[in-house]
């Protein structure tokens, strides 16, 4: 560990952590047991708990939730498809440890493989999918570690896209929250940590995963994310849980006792959903303002959230008021295509930037001809 901390100590002075706008951190006198934890609101990354949230310890599999993520991002992206086929190679199948014992004469789906990685925590399907989207694993971990820096994780270093044991190989919980608060932002990654059961294979022999996050049988709401455990890093889990319109993360790193990276996870659950509340102001789609549209066969365009707009709140606390700040131009030029970012909404709590949600165009507008513009002209001398 002490090579660790050194190798951390230079990362701290090379980089500046990203700040959050707005740390809660509240309770003193909680606590939990395990090296490292930290608890966020999933919308806003708002802290509401931390303790030794910067200290470097080992991922383990945790590790996966970034590979899973760049997976899907990909996806999004359109450079590959959930349908697309992988061909295992003699390198990935080598990977031991929590496996799927690929054979390099298999053909699973990515979709197939992606499962293999979230529910049975598969090192020889994480090596499998890194190869498939970076061509390498090596590539693959430099898209890994760029995707860190560029969410903020300044104290995470990725040498594998497995989480097998390696002294470089470490993060913080604090990075790792931003890490699953990155991933969760794809839908389809809370559709696969959430399965409980899979049949992977069924010849020559079946293969059943059962997922190895327990909190999705044990705290309702849970939906989410994926667990961790070395003999070095000992047990990690991240997970996330929505509750009464709040969606929290939480992270533990190192806990010993064994089932405890559960157990402190519901702990910190517990506190978190008993003493913060949700107060939403808008709805993710919901119009929150329009402007003027120039030369335009509408004359105005309604703006509507890309996310629901709102804040966590202590709920002792009723004074606290959110102060929405909606920031657009007083009109735009036609056309405008239903869905163009057009504002934003700055969300204030005490004085502290909270979050911020763009405002984009609900409906399209087409420019106007000059026989609309003509109409218009005249409706304008002689209606009024």
């Amino acid at each position: 560990m002490k090579r660790l901390y050194s190798i951390i100590l230079i990362v701290s002075v090379m980089f500046t952590v990203f700040p959050v706008e707005a740390n809660f951190a509240y309770a003193e006198e909680f606590k939990v047991n395990a090296q490292g934890a930290i608890l966020i609101d999933a919308e806003s990354g708002q802290v509401l708990f931390e303790q030794n949230a910067d200290e470097p310890w080992y991922p383990a599999s945790i590790t996966k939730v970034m590979t899973l993520a760049l997976a899907l991002e990909a996806v999004e992206k359109g450079k590959v498809k959930l349908t697309d086929i992988i061909r295992p190679s003699e390198n990935a199948c080598s990977y031991g440890g929590s496996q799927v014992w690929l054979d390099p004469r298999d053909e699973f789906t990515l979709e197939q493989m992606l499962i293999a990685i979230a529910v049975g925590s598969a090192n020889d399907a994480s090596v499998a999918v890194a190869e498939f989207i970076g061509g390498t694993e090596e590539n693959f971990v430099k898209m890994m570690n760029d995707k860190a820096k560029e969410l903020g994780a300044q104290n995470t270093n990725f040498v594998n896209s497995h989480g097998l044991h390696d002294d470089n190989h470490y993060t913080t919980p604090a990075d790792m929250a931003k890490i699953a608060r990155y991933a969760i932002s794809f839908p389809k990654l809370l559709e696969l940590t959430s399965i409980k059961h899979y049949t992977f294979r069924e010849k020559p022999k079946e293969l059943i995963l059962h997922n190895t996050n327990k909190l999705l049988w044990r705290y309702p709401g849970t939906d989410g994310i994926k667990t961790g455990t070395t003999s070095q890093a000992l047990r990690n889990l991240v997970s996330t849980v929505q509750k009464d319109n709040l969606r929290l993360i939480a992270v533990v790193m190192g806990v010993d006792q064994s089932g405890g990276h559960f157990s402190e996870s519901i702990k910190l659950y517990n506190w978190g959903f008993a003493t913060f509340k949700y107060e939403q102001l808008y709805d993710k789609g919901q119009v929150v303002t329009s402007t003027k549209v120039s030369k335009g066969k509408q004359q105005v365009v309604p703006l509507v959230a890309t996310k629901k707009i709102g804040s966590v709140m202590k709920k002792d606390n009723e004074e606290s008021k959110i102060e929405p700040l909606i920031k657009v131009p007083s009109y735009i030029a036609a056309p405008v295509k239903k869905g163009d970012k057009v504002g934003l909404v700055e969300v204030w709590l005490e004085g502290k930037l909270i979050n911020t949600i763009d405002l984009v165009a609900g409906d399209t507008v087409e420019k106007a001809t000059f026989f609309d513009m003509l109409e218009k002209t005249f409706k304008n001398v002689f209606c009024y």
